[in-house]
């Protein structure tokens, strides 16, 4: 679903609610098919949503291939496509979100600034040649790649819409249907014999993209569809205006017969070979293509908080009927966003691998060998009903996981054993953390505190109209959106204190001591106001200013890490705030990037990016500017969970369940786990929380509900 130009709001657009656990908070277009909607996650990620009319949705054949466009979609979620992040195809609505991508479509650059040149039609073919790798490695053929479909993001061209199946694709008709695809990009066996399409049609769009970007009109351009079908079989290409040095790969592109024409491969090595004055095709970090078997995982929220969406533009709207600028603007911030929680792009390979998960009663053992301590590994299934995975956290040596559907649950990490259960209402709305001696569940608008021995209920206090929940050192508060604050007594739920601090649209964080860190930008995000409010009164013990808009991740040990943005919304440096004597150290990142999140451990901060790239960095005032950076590494995982990191051991999670290891000094990957996929296979998993270390033992949950235990000094037996 490309962007689009808004054409009015339809009826769905015209009602804000619900595509599954995801609020519809902006109509970005309407098209012909449905609507897209900005939407955000639990963690804090930016989707486009795509609700179909009711009246397709009443149609079970468009049912069907609506199916069929998510089925593609979600498979093909590698470094240059805009992966899936969850859908319904079988909803009274049927919807599917998209991540939100940063960017113009090409129809829109071309259109507003002319052709590109012979560089950037270099790098544009560069990264369309590996999408179309990516898209055909894994069984799937675009059928409609164009101008419209192709955003060109910060970090490099990102192909949409797969495989869509709209009502009317053109006024051209076959005895099978309908066409798929637009006239103009479509090869000559799309109009002849349109049930053997295969990859090489996708090859031949690409030849007709790359001659619209280099001289601003296609190949087979005509304002009668038919007339470009007549062209498209029968006539040569149109090519001037194209540079020299590409009518030979583009024309070996727009070969009428498909054996004719080079694979994606050979594209990348004739793009190579270009003559030496040009620019090299630029090989961003981040954007390796992943294994089929490794796309997916996600993105997670730093701790507690809530999140402010960014600015960006839908990744995937109604195709075919237009473009329209993303709306760059704050949105309203999330309640509670999952601490550790990430977000899953597509999630190629969620089949690799046999599933053997427990039953719902008890640890089912994973036949690896028991470590020399005595520990062996364990599985237990605490949520069978395809709710996603659990949610889990550590406090005095226990483990407590709170299941999609709002069961809480208390296992021994040992041998994960389910101590005892408690329905705390529906899917967790903010972080579970252990406060004032007690666990503290958010949900159905509902803050609970259960007895960590027992699982029986303490106290519980309404949080509707709270925008943020947020803990530390015996001390709860409940942040609205205006900025009023309450303040709890962890232990009892008795009220404490009462604030107006008049910071509507502030960012919080807590040390775990007895501060809470405050961060409020500036209306033009030219600098942050960050202050502490002392959890006994709610007074502000002290106020700094920092350049950049800054979101705070992470707060202890004498500091307050938060993340930097820059004008497109990208992260660009890592902020550190020392908390006794306010000083400001900023670290550059070698690249910006999009969809950041952080985590922190000590001096060294994480840095996790959409397309899998992982920074570690120093942030000591000490540490020489030139060394800030201590390593990077694309993890070959397209997104992955929040980095926990413990002695020598980096731990994160991926779409499919796996649990993986990392070394912490270096970032190579040291072992991995099998993979634990959804049950249900047109149900992706949008939230997947971070792994959690005990002892040196580590904890992971995995989209079809399980909890499992591994022994972190023993990766070699994972």
């Amino acid at each position: 679903m490309p962007p689009l130009r808004s054409t009015g709001p339809g009826p769905e657009a015209e009602r804000p609610g619900y595509a599954g656990r995801y609020r519809l908070e902006e109509c970005l277009g309407a098209g012909g098919m449905g609507v897209v909607h900005l939407a955000t996650s639990a963690s804090g990620l930016r989707l486009a949503v795509k609700v179909v009319h009711a009246h397709y949705a009443a149609d079970p054949e468009f049912r069907a291939r609506f199916r069929q466009e998510v089925s593609a979609a979600r498979r093909v979620s590698g470094a240059f496509t805009a992966p899936v992040v969850d859908a319904d195809p079988g909803a009274r609505l049927p919807w599917m979100a998209t991540l939100f991508i940063p960017g113009d479509t090409l129809a829109e650059r071309v259109k507003r600034n002319g052709a590109l040149d012979v560089a950037e039609v270099r790098r544009l073919g560069a990264g369309l040649a590996e999408a179309l790798h990516d898209i055909h490695r894994v069984g799937v053929v675009h059928r409609d790649l164009k101008p419209s479909n192709v955003l060109l993001a910060a970090d490099g061209p990102k192909v949409i819409d797969f495989g869509i199946s709209r009502p009317v694709d053109s006024e051209l008709r076959t005895e099978t249907g309908k066409l798929i695809g637009s006239p103009p990009f479509m090869a000559p066996e799309q109009f002849q014999r349109p049930r053997e399409v295969g990859p090489a049609a996708d090859v031949f769009a690409m030849g007709a993209v790359l001659a619209h970007a280099a001289s601003g009109r296609g190949p087979f351009d005509s304002d009668s569809p038919y007339l470009v079908a007549y062209q498209v079989v029968h006539d040569e290409p149109e090519l001037s205006g194209v540079p020299d040095a590409l009518v030979p790969l583009i024309r070996r592109c727009l070969a009428k017969d498909p054996a004719g024409r080079p694979s994606p491969a050979e594209i990348m090595d004739c793009l190579r070979q270009l003559p030496e004055d040009l620019p090299p095709v630029p090989r961003i970090p981040a954007q390796r293509t992943p294994d089929p078997s490794e796309r997916g995982p996600a993105r997670p929220a730093s701790g507690g908080g809530r999140f402010r969406t960014r600015t960006g533009r839908a990744a995937d709207t109604d195709a075919g009927t237009g473009t329209a600028a993303g709306r760059g603007r704050r949105s309203r911030m999330v309640l509670g966003a999952s601490a550790g929680v990430l977000l899953v792009g597509g999630v190629a390979a969620l089949a690799v691998g046999a599933l053997a998960p427990g039953d719902g009663e008890g640890p089912a053992r994973s036949g690896l060998s028991a470590s020399a301590a005595g520990f062996t590994p364990w599985s237990v299934r605490l949520d069978a009903s395809g709710g996603g995975p659990p949610v889990c956290t550590a406090g005095a040596g226990a483990l407590y996981c709170v299941t999609g559907d709002g069961v809480a649950a208390r296992l021994d990490p040992a041998d994960g054993r389910v101590l005892w259960r408690h329905r705390a209402g529906g899917a967790p709305q903010a972080p579970t953390v252990l406060s004032g001696g007690l666990l503290h569940v958010v949900a159905d608008d509902r803050l609970t505190a259960l007895d960590p021995r027992t699982g029986r209920a303490r106290w519980t206090r309404d949080t509707a109209g709270v925008d943020a929940v947020q803990h530390s050192a015996g001390t709860t508060l409940l942040i609205a959106p205006d900025g009023t604050v309450r303040a709890l007594d962890s232990a009892t739920g008795r009220p404490r204190w009462t604030r107006d601090l008049g910071r509507a649209g502030a960012q919080w964080a807590a040390d775990g001591s007895r501060t809470f860190f405050r961060a409020t930008p500036t209306a033009d995000g030219s600098a942050t106001e960050v202050s502490a409010v002392a959890a006994s009164d709610g007074r502000v013990t002290w106020s700094t200013r920092a350049a950049g808009d800054l979101q705070p991740f992470a707060a202890g040990d004498g500091a307050l890490h938060l993340l930097s943005f820059d004008l497109r919304q990208l992260a660009d440096a890592v902020v550190r705030v020392d908390t006794e004597k306010r000083t400001v150290h900023r670290v550059p990142l070698p690249v910006p990037v999009d969809q950041a999140q952080a985590a922190g451990s000590g001096g060294t901060v994480y840095v996790y990016a959409v397309g899998g790239l992982l920074y570690a960095v120093d942030t000591r005032p000490e540490t020489a500017e030139a060394d800030a950076v201590r390593w990077q590494r694309d993890t070959s995982v397209s997104r992955l969970s929040r980095p926990v990191a413990a002695g020598d051991g980096l731990y994160y999670t991926a779409a499919d369940g796996r649990l993986l290891a990392a070394s912490a000094r270096t970032g190579a990957p040291l072992a991995q786990t099998r993979p634990r996929p959804a049950p249900r296979s047109d149900r992706l998993v949008a939230d997947l929380p971070a792994p959690v270390v005990i002892g040196g033992k580590v904890f992971a949950s995995a989209p079809d509900g399980s909890v499992f235990g591994m022994d972190g000094s023993r990766p070699e037996d994972w």
